[in-house]
């Protein structure tokens, strides 16, 4: 079994546990937990979607840790990795973004990443969460549709739709 298949993907597995994680210490545990699953259950491994398969434990022990935990799911972006890919933000952008993430549900949250961020399929995010492509592609929309209105300036108070 060659592992170091596995070492292309650790900053990969580092960006989304950050974005998923929120802080550093968290994110490199989170890694280590994902890479030590993945040498143990190698042998699981069928040649295909490394990434996908990785990508599938990162998730399934972020959700065991939450429930275990019982930790409320969060997200602080790294305002670096952000302002890396657009080279006209501002803090504040950063901010907005960074809030914006963090008032979609968790599972769209997860969809919004993945695509967004680690550039993947929606083939390879249904195999990465273990779920049907429609549901990726439901989950993307309703996530971007939130996120564009949250950016905009949309809000909801009070039940009522305001635009500022």
């Amino acid at each position: 079994m060659d592992y170091n298949l596995i070492v292309p993907f650790i900053p990969n597995l580092r960006r989304y546990a950050r974005a998923l994680v929120g802080d550093r210490d968290g994110a490199d545990d989170l890694v280590q937990d994902t890479l030590e699953r993945a040498v143990r259950k190698f042998h699981l491994w069928r040649p295909g979607d490394l990434r996908a398969w990785l990508f599938s434990i990162m998730h399934n022990v972020f959700v065991n840790q939450l429930k275990a935990r019982k930790i409320p799911y969060a997200v602080d972006i790294d305002d670096i990795a952000i302002a890396a890919h657009v080279p006209t933000v501002t803090s504040v952008d950063v901010l907005d973004l960074q809030r914006s993430l963090l008032a979609l549900a968790p599972e769209q949250r997860e969809v919004v990443l993945l695509v967004a961020l680690e550039d993947m399929t929606y083939s390879e995010v249904s195999t990465s969460l273990g779920i049907p492509i429609g549901t990726v592609m439901s989950r993307l929309s309703r996530g971007r549709e939130k996120l564009r209105r949250a950016m905009s300036g949309e809000a909801t108070r009070s039940g009522l739709r305001v635009v500022q």
